[in-house]
């Protein structure tokens, strides 16, 4: 491909770029390094005033909402900020025993502001500090359900989102700023990294995002469309694989990111994050972006949509519309999963379990056990984070998956304000949508119990 004229197009918001759809209308990250930067002084002024009543924040929020938050936490070290993006009950309740409600605050981040989970977490905490609006604040798009409750609860700030950015691109705007200010994260510092790459990827030659887009691109061409991520301390490749399999996964195309995973295979390609300190993580979020972005062309698809989303948040609501409890039985077994094997395939976990070291433990037998026995990428994910990160690329990529679903006990019911359903029946459905969803597409699946592995 001509590279002046892709770097060109993707500048000039040409839709062309790309499949000549809506693209255009979603390139305002693009520009965010520069628009959130005016921001920051309210931002900031806001992280101040917490000062002497704030010992603890929690994020509510899913996908493109938790997982540059999360990556940021690690990568700074914060243990007294928290992402909560699970809907296990037992992980609930252990975090809200960590807590001093009085002095915790909580933020509620969603794009559009009707995400159930972030909703659900946003209600039952709403009702768990006595209905203080003035220990809540939200992150969302002007005009969302999420704003118009924020206002009516009276909570103590709202900041608003780009409507012209989705959410796997919004790192480097208020969905991932402002949680990196009230983190102490020096803000400023990081965008000034960012603006520095993204200067870098308008010139044609040497263009960081443009090369890295190129390499995704040409190797999935040739037939290694598995991006074996390298680790990083602070957990990169957790965000980098939303990007990568959401923008990329769509019309039996994409790439599958695989973080953590030797780079060694037919099927595969090295990607190593550049990350010399911790502030350079600012300039790869926007490399990163570019990189997908250019990589879409290469693709011949549009990297801003994700068409195959709702379809498991509608499976969801169906089971939790018939007023029962799913029932979760062991489906198959990891030997029947792995003699459907072919060429070419990639076997993913997926963890509708309570995330913690006992679960890690016996997942990484898991994955240490596929590997050993086949020559397979393994990918892993916690349920239902993963559903709004790689779970597009499970079901409108290409039919290379293996998928096991793993659940466990979740514990007793932990009730939902306002809802007909808990968090455990939401978490079970959700796992019950999912696989059904799954095995709809054609998708070869097994399900098992934590406790048996």
């Amino acid at each position: 491909m001509d590279s002046e004229r892709l770097i060109e197009g993707v500048w000039e918001r040409d839709a062309t770029t790309w499949t000549g759809r809506d693209e255009a209308q979603w390139l305002g990250w693009l520009d965010e390094p520069l628009h959130i930067a005016e921001q920051l002084s309210d931002i900031r002024r806001f992280a101040e005033s917490l000062h002497d009543e704030v010992d603890h924040v929690v994020l509510c929020g899913m996908g493109g909402s938790s997982l540059a938050p999360e990556v940021l936490r690690r990568t700074f070290g914060v243990d007294w900020f928290h992402v909560l993006d699970t809907t296990h009950p037992k992980a609930i309740r252990a975090l809200e025993a960590e807590l001093d409600l009085e002095r915790t605050l909580f933020v509620s981040s969603s794009k559009s502001g009707s995400t159930l989970e972030t909703r659900s977490h946003t209600d039952y905490f709403w009702e768990k500090t006595g209905k203080r609006g003035d220990r809540f604040c939200a992150v969302t798009d002007p005009g969302s359900q999420l704003e118009h409750l924020a206002r009516e609860r009276g909570f103590r700030a709202v900041f608003s989102g780009e409507p012209s950015i989705g959410g796997r691109y919004s790192a480097l705007s208020p969905f991932g700023i402002v949680p990196a200010v009230l983190m102490g994260v020096d803000a400023g510092k990081l965008l000034e990294r960012a603006q520095e790459m993204r200067e870098a990827c308008r010139s044609g030659d040497g263009n960081p995002g443009y090369e890295l887009g190129r390499q995704f691109g040409e190797g999935w061409r040739d037939f290694r469309d598995k991006i074996c991520i390298a680790d990083t301390p602070g957990g990169f490749g957790l965000w980098a694989e939303q990007l990568i399999a959401e923008s990329t996964g769509k019309h039996g195309k994409g790439l599958v990111p695989a973080p953590g995973e030797s780079p060694e295979g037919a099927d595969r390609q090295a990607a190593d994050p550049d990350l010399p300190d911790l502030y350079a993580l600012g300039a790869e979020f926007f490399r990163w972006e570019f990189a997908i972005a250019v990589a879409g062309a290469y693709l011949e698809i549009n990297p801003f949509d994700q068409p195959d989303v709702q379809a498991a948040k509608d499976k969801t609501n169906e089971v939790l519309a018939t007023g029962q409890e799913p029932e979760l039985e062991p489906q198959g077994s990891i030997d029947e999963l792995l003699a459907q094997a072919q060429p070419n395939d990639y076997f993913c976990i997926q963890a509708f379990v309570e995330p913690g070291p006992a679960a890690e433990e016996k997942l990484n037998r898991v994955i240490a056990g596929v590997r050993s026995r086949s020559d397979l990428v393994v990918t892993h994910g916690y349920g239902p984070r993963y559903m709004h990160s790689t779970g597009q690329l499970h079901k409108g990529g290409p039919n290379t998956g293996l998928f096991l679903q793993v659940v466990d006990d979740q514990g007793d019911e932990l009730p939902i304000p306002g809802k007909p359903f808990g968090f455990r029946r939401l978490i079970r459905a959700q796992a019950a949508g999912d696989l059904e969803t799954l095995k709809e597409r054609g998708r070869r699946v097994a399900r098992v119990r934590l406790e048996d592995l």
